[in-house]
C-alpha cells in the first residue's frame, strides 16, 4: 500500500451525480430475465468504464473513491427540520437501482464510501482537506456548486459531462466571489432546491456584490445598518438569525469522522472474475464483451433467460458489441444481390450516403452504406479516386475494386423506392436529396435524428456522435481521422477503401441501433404523434423546397454592396470627426478606448482581456447620450448587411440553377421553429430600410411572381387562447387593431382618441410579455425611465390577470415535469428552470414562451405538410418558410387561386387536432420580388 503524500493525486467522484446523469440520459431498460429496472445501472457502469479507460498517463489518479449519500437524514436536518424538504421523491424505477450502483463500484474495484448522518459532500470535503494537508492534489469529479467552496490550493473540480475544469477563476465566474467566500454568498442567496432559506429577495449577484464590498458575511451583518437601500438593510437586520443558520447549512464539514484513511483509496485494477460476473448478472452483453476483450479473457456465458411478464413486459434491446461487428465492402452485383435479399426479407434497412461535401446541391455521391441488423453492415464504394499525386497533379481516375455507379444505383432503386420497405436514416433529408439528384426517391423512411428531437428537445444535441455516445456508449470514428483538417483536408472520395468501409458501415450500423433504441420510446413518452404528424412528414416537404430554391439577382446584390460600401465610408468620416481622430471603426478595442478613455463616457466595463465591452446593448444605452455610439451602430448594421448578405449571398447562387438553395434544420430550436442555414434566409432584417432592400434581390422568373402569406400576430392569438384572456379574444374576434385595443384597455383611452405613441407602447408590451420582458428591457425598447416601464408591465398584468396565471402555471408545470408542451403535445424540456442566478431567469422566460412559440411553429408545420396537396394542381411552388411566413413562386395569372388555396390551409392548420378560440388570420401580398410581396 502506498502512503498518501506529496505527488499523490486523489480523484473523488460524486456518485449521486453519476447515477442521476445515467438515469435521465438513458432510455428505461429492464433486465430481460426478471424485468428489474437497470437503465441507470447500465449508464453508471458505462460512465465508470469510460472514466477508468480515460485516466491513464502521468496525470492519472493514484487514489480514487466514489462517494455516495447514505440516507436522507443528516446532521443538517437536526439543525433545520425543513432542510431539503422540497426534494421530490425518488422515481420508483430508480430506487432498486441505487444499491446496484454500489455493487458496480465495488465490482470495478473502486473504493465505495458513504456514512450515515453525513452527506457525500461532507465526505468529499473531509477527504479533500486531508489530501491537501498531506501535500497531494485533488480532483473532484462533479458539477455540484456546493463543492466549489473547496476549490483552490491543489483542489480542482472537473465537470466530466462538459469536460470542463473548474478552478478559482471558474468559481468566481459562477458566484462572483472566490471559493473562500462561496459559503457567504450561498448563505445570503439561499437554495430553493435544498430549501436553504437565505435572505429573502437577495440572489447570487446581489449577494456577491455585498460580500465583495464588506469582506465577509459576519462583517456585512454587523454593519447592515449602514446599508443605504432601506429594503435590503431591513432584510439583513430582520433575517440575521436565518442567514446565520443558512451559512451553517451550506458549509461543508471538513471533520467528518471517517472510518477509513486516504491510503485505503489507492487505485487498484479490477478483478476480471468479479467485474465480469457482475456485468454478466446484469445482462450487459455489449459492455461485458468489450471489457473481456480488453482484459484478454473470455466473457462468461449468459444464463438461459425466462422472460417474465408476457409480451407487454419491458424489454432490453439486445445488440452485439460494435467492435465485434461484421462490415463488408460490396464490389460486385452478386454481393449486392445478397444484401438486397436481406433487405427484402427484413422489410427495413438503415441507409447512409457518403459524398464529397455537405452541400446536397453540389456534392457528388461517393458510396452507399446499408445495415440490416445490429453488427451487420456494408459499404458500396462507387466513385473513390486512386488518390495518387497532389493538387493539380492529383489523379482523378477511379480506384479499382468498386461497383460501377450506374449498375449499383439501378439495383438499389427498386428497393429504396419500395413502399413495403422502411428506410432508416440519421438526418435522412440529406441522403434523400443526394439520391434524388441521382434519380432515386427514398420513401417511406424513419429518421433517428427527428426521433431524438421529438423525445428530448432541450436536453441534448441530436447528431449521430452525441446519440451514439449517449444511448450506445460508443464513440464513432471521427471524420477528421479520415479527411484531416485545414488546408490539407481531403474529400471522402480520396479516402482509401478499407478506411472508408470501416467508417461508412459503422454509420449505418449505429443508425440502425439508434432506431431500435429510440423507436419504442416514442410511444412510452407519448410523443409518437409529434414525430408522426409534425416531424417525419415535414422532412420531404422541406427537401422539395430546398431543391427548388429561390431565384436571386446577382446584379442587384452587387449594386447594393457598392451602395453600402459608399454609405459606410461616409459614416466612417462622420465617426472620425466626432471622435476627433481616425481609428479602426471595426475594432472593439480601439472603439472602447475612444468612448471610455478619451471621451470619458460612463458605463465602461473591461473584460478578461483588458478591453472595454462595446456590444450593441452598451452602445444603445450610450446612444442616448452621444451621437458617436449611434453612428457606430449604423455602421455595424451596414457592415453586417454587406458581409452577411449582399456579398455572401452571391457566393451561394448555384451556377446551374441561378438560385439560392438554403437548408432547413428541423432540430435547430427547442420550440420546433425551423432554422435556415447556408445561407440563413430567416434573419434578413426587415425593420431597417437597408434590410428590407435586400429582399429586392429575391425575384421571380419571367411570367411569375412571388407570393407571401404571413400569419397575423399568431403568437398573440395563441396567448389569448392559452391564457384565456376575454378582452384579447374579443378584440381578435372583432378584427380590431390588437395593439390599439390593448392600449385602450390598459390606459383607458377610447379607440377613437388613440395616439400613435400610446399604441406603440402597448405594442411593445404585447410582444414583450410573450418573451418575459423585464422593466429594464421595456425601458430600453421605449427609451423611457425604468420605473415608468415597470408601471406599464404591472398595469398590463392587472388588466389581463390570466396572463400572470398562465406564466405561474407554466413555470410550475415545467419545474414539476421537467418540460412544458405545446397544444399539439410537443415537449420542450426545461433542465435549468431550477437553476440559480441569471440562468434561472432565462430558463423561466424560455419555459413561459415555449408553449406559445412552439404552438405557432407546430401550426405552420402542419400547414406546410398539407400545402403540397392543396396546390398540386396549381402553377405554384412553395419556396421559403420564414418564421410565420410562407413564400411561393406563382404564375402571374394564378395568384388569386393560389392565395385562396394556401390561405385556407394556413388558417385551418390547427384543426382538427386543436380548436383555437380566436381566428387565425393570414395576410397576403405578391410582387416581382420579395420586398414587393411582403
Amino acid at each position: 500500500m502506498t502512503q498518501f503524500g506529496k505527488g499523490c493525486h486523489l480523484h473523488l467522484i460524486d456518485g449521486s451525480a453519476f447515477i442521476f446523469r445515467a438515469y435521465h440520459a438513458l432510455p428505461p431498460l429492464t433486465r430481460k430475465s426478471d424485468g428489474l429496472p437497470i437503465g441507470a445501472v447500465s449508464g453508471f457502469c458505462n460512465m465508470l468504464h469510460r472514466y477508468v479507460e480515460g485516466n491513464t498517463g502521468p496525470d492519472a489518479p493514484t487514489h480514487v473513491a466514489v462517494v455516495f449519500d447514505k440516507g436522507s437524514h443528516t446532521f443538517r436536518n437536526d439543525m433545520y427540520d425543513l432542510y431539503k424538504a422540497n426534494r421530490e421523491a425518488m422515481p420508483e424505477d430508480l430506487r432498486p437501482q441505487i444499491p446496484l450502483t454500489r455493487e458496480a463500484t465495488i465490482a470495478f474495484n473502486i473504493a465505495c464510501k458513504e456514512m450515515e448522518g453525513y452527506e457525500a459532500d461532507d465526505i468529499i470535503a473531509t477527504l479533500s482537506c486531508q489530501a491537501r494537508d498531506a501535500g497531494g492534489r485533488v480532483t473532484i469529479i462533479s458539477s455540484d456548486k456546493d463543492l466549489m467552496q473547496l476549490v483552490g490550493d491543489g483542489v480542482e473540480m472537473l465537470d466530466a459531462m462538459k469536460n470542463l475544469r473548474i478552478d478559482r477563476d471558474g468559481v468566481f465566474e459562477k458566484f462572483g466571489v472566490f471559493p473562500d467566500r462561496v459559503v457567504d454568498v450561498q448563505a445570503l442567496a439561499g437554495d430553493s432546491v435544498d430549501n436553504v432559506p437565505g435572505a429573502p429577495g437577495i440572489g447570487i449577484k446581489t449577494a456577491a456584490l455585498l460580500i465583495n464590498e464588506y469582506g465577509t458575511l459576519e462583517e456585512l451583518l454587523d454593519r447592515a445598518g449602514e446599508i443605504k437601500q432601506p429594503k435590503r438593510r431591513e432584510t439583513l437586520i430582520e433575517n440575521r438569525a436565518q442567514i446565520e443558520l443558512s451559512k451553517k447549512l451550506v458549509t461543508l464539514d471538513c471533520n467528518t469522522p471517517l472510518d477509513f484513511t486516504l491510503d485505503d483509496l489507492e487505485v487498484k485494477d479490477p478483478d476480471p472474475d468479479t467485474l465480469l460476473t457482475f456485468l454478466n448478472t446484469m445482462e450487459f452483453r455489449t459492455l461485458t464483451k468489450r471489457i473481456a476483450d480488453q482484459m484478454g479473457v473470455e466473457p462468461p456465458a449468459l444464463p438461459e433467460v425466462n422472460v417474465q411478464g408476457g409480451e407487454d413486459a419491458p424489454q432490453v434491446v439486445e445488440m452485439p458489441a460494435i467492435d465485434t461487428a461484421t462490415y463488408e465492402m460490396v464490389t460486385s452485383a452478386d454481393q449486392l444481390s445478397v444484401w438486397i435479399g436481406r433487405i427484402r426479407e427484413r422489410g427495413y434497412v438503415a441507409l447512409d450516403t457518403e459524398t464529397t461535401g455537405l452541400d446536397e446541391m453540389r456534392a457528388d455521391l461517393v458510396g452507399v452504406c446499408l445495415a440490416t441488423e445490429p453488427g451487420l453492415a456494408c459499404y458500396i464504394p462507387l466513385t473513390h479516386k486512386s488518390g495518387e499525386g497532389e493538387g493539380l497533379f492529383a489523379d482523378d481516375t477511379l480506384a479499382e475494386g468498386q461497383m460501377p455507379e450506374a449498375e449499383a444505383l439501378a439495383m438499389l432503386k427498386p428497393v429504396l423506392e419500395d413502399d413495403a420497405i422502411l428506410k432508416i436514416g440519421q438526418n435522412m433529408k440529406y441522403d434523400a436529396k443526394i439520391l434524388k439528384r441521382y434519380g432515386i426517391t427514398v420513401a417511406p423512411f424513419d429518421d433517428t435524428m427527428l426521433m431524438s428531437y421529438a423525445l428530448n428537445a432541450g436536453l441534448h444535441q441530436h447528431g449521430m456522435d452525441a446519440l451514439a455516445d449517449r444511448y450506445l456508449g460508443h464513440s464513432c470514428i471521427p471524420i477528421k481521422d479520415l479527411l484531416g483538417s485545414g488546408k490539407s483536408m481531403i474529400t471522402f472520395d480520396k479516402v482509401p477503401l478499407d478506411k472508408a468501409t470501416a467508417y461508412a458501415a459503422e454509420d449505418a450500423d449505429v443508425t440502425l441501433r439508434l432506431w431500435q433504441t429510440l423507436k419504442p420510446q416514442l410511444h412510452a413518452k407519448k410523443v409518437t404523434t409529434v414525430y408522426e404528424t409534425l416531424e417525419r412528414p415535414l422532412s420531404p416537404v422541406l427537401a422539395e423546397m430546398e431543391m427548388h430554391g429561390i431565384k436571386v439577382d446577382r446584379d442587384t446584390l452587387s449594386r447594393m454592396s457598392n451602395a453600402f460600401a459608399q454609405k459606410m465610408a461616409g459614416l466612417e468620416a462622420d465617426i472620425h470627426e466626432l471622435a476627433g481622430e481616425s481609428f479602426n471603426v471595426g475594432s472593439p478595442k480601439q472603439l472602447g478606448e475612444i468612448l471610455f478613455d478619451k471621451m470619458g463616457l460612463e458605463g465602461g466595463k473591461k473584460g478578461k482581456t483588458g478591453a472595454y465591452a462595446t456590444g450593441a446593448d452598451i452602445l444603445e444605452d450610450l446612444a442616448t447620450e452621444h451621437e458617436l455610439p449611434a453612428r457606430i451602430l449604423d455602421w455595424r448594421q451596414l457592415s453586417k448587411l454587406k458581409s452577411t448578405y449582399t456579398d455572401a449571398l452571391q457566393d451561394h447562387i448555384h451556377p446551374d440553377s441561378g438560385r439560392v438553395h438554403t437548408s432547413y434544420v428541423q432540430t435547430g430550436a427547442n420550440t420546433g421553429r425551423l432554422a435556415s442555414t447556408d445561407p440563413n434566409l430567416q434573419n434578413i432584417p426587415v425593420r431597417s430600410e437597408e434590410g428590407r432592400r435586400i429582399r429586392e434581390a429575391f425575384v421571380a422568373p419571367e411570367g411569375r411572381v412571388l407570393l407571401s402569406l404571413d400569419y397575423s400576430q399568431i403568437e398573440l392569438r395563441i396567448l389569448a387562447h392559452i391564457a384565456d384572456i376575454p378582452a384579447l379574444k374579443q378584440a381578435f374576434e372583432e378584427g380590431q387593431d390588437i395593439h390599439a385595443a390593448t392600449a385602450s384597455e390598459m390606459f383607458g383611452v377610447p379607440l377613437s382618441e388613440m395616439t400613435p405613441d400610446v399604441r406603440r407602447q402597448a405594442k411593445a408590451i404585447n410582444f414583450g410579455v410573450i418573451y418575459g420582458i423585464s422593466g429594464f428591457g421595456l425601458a430600453r425598447n421605449l427609451r423611457i425611465p425604468r420605473a415608468e416601464a415597470q408601471g406599464f408591465i404591472d398595469r398590463y398584468f392587472e388588466r389581463f390577470p390570466g396572463i400572470r396565471d398562465y406564466m405561474d402555471a407554466t413555470t410550475e408545470f415545467g419545474k414539476s415535469h421537467g418540460y412544458v408542451q405545446t397544444l399539439f403535445g410537443r415537449r420542450i424540456h426545461t433542465p435549468e428552470i431550477d437553476a440559480k442566478g441569471p440562468r434561472a431567469g432565462f430558463a423561466r422566460r424560455a419555459a413561459i414562451n415555449a408553449p406559445i412559440q412552439g404552438t405557432a411553429a407546430d401550426i405552420i408545420r402542419r400547414a406546410m405538410i398539407r400545402m403540397p396537396d392543396a396546390i398540386a394542381k396549381l402553377p405554384a411552388k412553395m419556396l421559403l418558410q420564414v418564421h410565420d411566413e410562407l413564400v411561393f413562386e406563382v404564375d402571374e395569372n394564378a395568384v388569386e387561386d393560389v392565395t385562396n388555396a394556401a390561405r385556407a390551409v394556413m388558417e385551418n392548420a390547427a384543426a382538427p387536432a386543436v380548436k383555437i378560440d380566436v381566428p387565425l388570420v393570414v395576410d397576403a401580398g405578391h410582387g416581382k420580388n420579395w420586398a414587393e410581396a411582403h
